[in-house]
């Protein structure tokens, strides 16, 4: 059975004041399990109402497979010195690249043979010019209210120093190489601690990769991927084309100690 969540029509119980808040009743049905009713109830519930942040839920049984359900909304609070917020996208990235995944057609005028590239992109006379595709890029940013001691010249400059570094130890849950840290931005809130902003950007790493004949390729998220082409002949077109003959990966950024950054790993 689907477990169905609605409000009831005596919802909307309100306070006003200095602490405002909002509680809205429903009625889960469908489950005799309470947490699968709690699971529903809070993704039924909006996170804000009225202006007002969702601070509680509450579920009390009333039947064998039917719920009430109270949501409390509040003011939102101003977070405190060791509170934290994290933000994500998964928006993607551009790279530029000369070697498709797989050519799926080839098409040439009648009594003609298209040549093979073996998957180089905008090949021309002299040249592969390639194209920019969208990329897998996961950005993320964390917010992190530090202690004022903390914050000292000695840490911004860490963090300094950091910026456009890649992980050189697993982050959040991510291999070696896959996370650039793009830099931090900062501003203190009074004299008690500070409001800081990490950024970062994740990029998976990839093995097995094939370009044209050369296969075995292993590149780290953020190493960087060329290819070398020359001319060769193509026996069946009976025209010369350019052929990829090696395939570099090369490291482009520094790895970096993150625990740096005094966020943990």
């Amino acid at each position: 059975m689907a477990v169905t969540v609605h409000e009831k029509w005596e919802s909307r119980e309100s306070t006003e004041g200095e602490s405002p808040s909002v509680d809205l009743i429903y009625v889960v049905r469908g489950t005799d399990n309470d947490l699968s009713a709690k699971t529903a109830l809070a993704l039924a519930s909006p996170v804000l109402y009225d202006g007002l942040v969702r601070q509680t839920l509450h579920i009390e049984r009333v039947a064998e497979d039917i719920w009430e359900g109270s949501v409390r909304y509040g003011k939102r609070e101003p977070p405190e010195t060791g509170d934290s917020s994290y933000q994500f996208d998964t928006g993607g990235g551009t790279q530029h690249i000369t070697q498709s995944l797989q050519t799926v057609g080839r098409y040439a005028p009648p009594g003609k043979t298209a040549p093979d590239f073996q998957g180089a992109v905008g090949v021309t006379h002299d040249n592969v010019e390639g194209v920019d595709i969208t990329v897998p890029v996961y950005n993320f940013s964390e917010t992190h209210y530090v202690a004022a001691g903390l914050v000292t010249p000695g840490y911004k400059a860490a963090l300094f120093f950091l910026t456009g570094k890649v992980n050189g130890a697993a982050f959040r849950g991510f291999a070696v190489g896959e996370v650039l840290f793009l830099g931090a931005s900062g501003s203190k809130r009074g004299q008690e601690d500070w409001e800081i902003t990490f950024r970062f950007a994740a990029s998976p790493n990839v093995t097995g990769l094939q370009v044209g004949n050369i296969t075995g390729i292993n590149k780290k998220g953020w190493e960087y991927l060329w290819v070398r082409y020359a001319d060769d002949e193509d026996a069946d077109a009976k025209v010369l084309v350019k052929k990829p003959i090696a395939a570099y990966v090369e490291q482009v950024y520094q790895y970096g100690d993150f625990s740096g950054l005094g966020i943990g790993t």
